[in-house]
């Protein structure tokens, strides 16, 4: 119990660490702060759901003796539950059995709820943070647009001309609707990518218990097409209702890009020119950022029509080794 303690205290110091540095406003900073889960996750990942708990709550601790209430907030709700939970259900595993059922074995959560989950996380985080800015939608409108007037003049030192002043509202406008679902997108990658680094750590420490699965076995409960269903219509509602509906479906959204780079990797495996593949498609999402919606596609097609098992039956059967003289 003490290890853990010590391990949850070190993880939660590093992991305010990451978060306070935001406050520099160096651009390295930005980076250091979405890393800010990885290590409770890496403590959940490797001790235990305890230890990620102390980090949580360690971390949360030292920012509000720091900086106050609203830092000790943010970082609780914003990074150290999340990573906590996260961590929790990534090692969260039951009894089962294999073959004939005489070998035990353990049935661990599967990674593509984690991957849910992540998006699930990424849109409480986000409409946690909208009351903020008002209670209703258009107050919450409202207190942002002058918020981003207010920092755009600021930082592009713009005369206040007419014409730059319409300028400058247009971009507000658009920002102000398109500002929560992106924080949901930006979000969702934070969790996915610090799970998958945290595992990756952790794997090559040795501490890992769990067989991490490769990317292309990613599989998604077919309820979430449902619930991406309803968040799309209640998205075209006015008021509150329609800004948090469509947090919620870009946060899913992205998690069927997710399960979109899953399909990918598994339809190119055998392929000579795989790597360059996938390589040039992670290359334009990370460069570009609109082919995203292509994989956002192709993971609701492998929800319909369970493509990966469609093109697998197409495959010719393996070759047989040759014999050797």
């Amino acid at each position: 119990m003490m290890q853990l303690g010590s391990i949850g205290v070190g993880a939660g110091a590093a992991a305010a660490l990451l978060f306070a540095s935001v406050t520099s406003g160096s651009l390295l900073s930005i980076l250091l702060f979405y890393l800010a889960p990885l290590p409770i996750m890496i403590a959940g990942l490797g001790w235990s759901h305890w230890a990620a708990l102390v980090a949580a709550f360690t971390g949360a601790v030292a920012l509000g003796v720091a900086f106050g209430f609203v830092f000790f907030f943010a970082f609780l709700a914003g990074c150290g539950l999340p990573a906590w939970w996260l961590g929790y259900l990534a090692m969260l595993a039951r009894p089962g059995t294999a073959g004939n059922g005489s070998v035990p074995l353990l049935e661990w959560y599967p990674p593509g709820r984690l991957v849910v989950w992540a998006a699930v996380l990424a849109s409480m985080i986000v409409v946690i943070a909208i009351p903020n800015f008002g209670l209703d939608a258009e107050t919450f409108r409202t207190t942002l647009r002058d918020s981003l007037s207010r920092m755009l003049r600021i930082e592009t030192g713009a005369p206040a001309g007419p014409d730059n002043t319409t300028n400058v509202a247009r971009l507000v406008d658009f920002l102000v609707v398109a500002i929560p679902p992106a924080a949901a997108v930006l979000a969702t990658i934070t969790n996915v990518v610090n799970l998958w680094l945290a595992a990756r750590v952790v794997k090559y420490s040795g501490r890992l218990t769990r067989p991490w699965p490769p990317l292309a076995d990613l599989e998604f409960p077919r309820a979430v097409a449902a619930a991406l269903a309803i968040a799309l219509a209640l998205g075209f509602f006015g008021g509150m209702i329609g800004i948090v509906a469509n947090v919620v479906s870009a946060a899913l959204l992205m998690a069927y890009a997710v399960l979109g780079f899953a399909v990918l990797h598994a339809v190119t495996l055998g392929i000579n020119s795989r790597p360059f593949v996938l390589g040039g498609v992670y290359a334009s999402v990370m460069i570009f950022g609109w082919p995203v919606l292509a994989l956002c596609i192709l993971g609701l097609i492998e929800t319909a029509i369970d493509l990966r098992a469609r093109i697998a039956q197409k495959r010719p059967p393996p070759a047989p080794p040759a014999n050797r003289i």
